[in-house]
């Protein structure tokens, strides 16, 4: 697919993004399961159950209520791994770790988007964390030109190049139906032995099965054991950790896994953030462990902002012992 005309269908929908003010648009080409070539393209946008219940202009915790067009294009892909991804503007720490999970190998960026004030205003952030994050998860980073019909790299990352990961998020075979989705509760309770993590009953592009599983973890190429002073060093607005359901919803895009969203588990309760990208992702249901524990007291008070407005409903799911039925 012509790199210049999927640049040019974010350009095309940029002013349709219902944003006063940043107004953004990606666009996401790769092969899906089946190995057909596709292509998705979408703005940072509200979706419709927190438009018409809570508003554009209440947070969501201490998120905002939108999804930002990169992850929305990763959400709404068939499958994310080995994908492009064509972002009118620079693209922010989120999205930068949200893209890294979901194996995007190379961003263009149409250079019009360096010289809005918007970029100007979050520079730091885009050349202190988001490009740095590409460079260890490596994803490679280009400057588009569609009049000229050039490209140059600001980043290059070499094709043999694997980002180290302490516990990558695992994909395991399972029973079908609610005793196997409780299974598997018990046994990622026993293997993450306190560590938060999610968990999604899916199938897979055969239609077999499957878990898929993950704890909270630094951003792909980062481990706590080589990089815990740069870890430590996170700021009040971004990290370089991703949460664990954050990981499930963009992993299994990566693999092009099919989730059951009736058979969504968090130990303890999402961030703010993770809760708004879930809604993005169509789930209106999620099952928690703990929904007293969470990282800070902002995903509590989104949660209760969500089931207020019967956007998500939320069950407490005790876990059951491995041993037991």
């Amino acid at each position: 697919m012509d790199p210049y005309q999927l640049m040019q269908s974010a350009v095309d929908i940029v002013n349709d993004s219902a944003h006063p003010v940043n107004k953004i648009a990606a666009a996401l080409a790769g092969d899906g399961p089946s190995g057909h070539p596709f292509s998705v393209a979408y703005t940072n946008y509200w979706p419709l159950p927190i438009l018409k219940r809570i508003g554009p202009d209440r947070r969501i915790g201490n998120a905002s209520g939108t999804i930002h067009a990169e992850t929305a294009c990763i959400l709404n892909a068939p499958k994310s791994g080995g994908a492009r991804v064509f972002i009118t503007d620079p693209f922010c720490p989120n999205c930068a770790k949200n893209m890294a999970e979901a194996g995007i190998r190379a961003i263009y960026i149409d250079h019009k988007g360096f010289d809005k004030d918007f970029s100007r205003r979050r520079n730091e952030h885009f050349e202190d964390m988001s490009m740095y994050i590409c460079e260890v998860a490596g994803i490679s980073v280009y400057e588009i030109r569609r009049k000229e019909r050039s490209i140059t790299p600001i980043l290059e990352i070499s094709p043999d190049y694997t980002p180290p990961e302490d516990n990558p998020a695992q994909i395991l075979s399972c029973s079908a139906g609610k005793r196997g989705f409780h299974e598997a509760i018990a046994d990622a309770h026993a293997f993450y032995e306190g560590t938060p993590f999610a968990l999604a009953a899916a199938h897979d592009p055969d239609g077999a099965p499957v878990v898929i599983r993950a704890s909270t973890h630094p951003v792909p190429g980062l481990t706590r054991e080589t990089d815990s002073a740069l870890l430590e060093k996170t700021g009040e607005k971004y990290s370089y950790y991703l949460e664990p359901l954050n990981r499930v919803m963009m992993r299994s895009r990566r693999h092009g896994l099919a989730v059951n969203p009736q058979f969504v588990y968090s130990s303890r309760m999402p961030t703010s953030r993770e809760q708004v990208n879930a809604v993005g992702a169509g789930l209106t249901r999620l099952q928690i462990g703990n929904p007293n524990d969470c990282r800070d007291t902002h995903g509590i008070a989104a949660a209760h902002s969500l089931a207020e407005k019967g956007i998500i409903t939320y069950r407490t799911l005790s876990p059951r012992p491995k041993n037991k039925p």
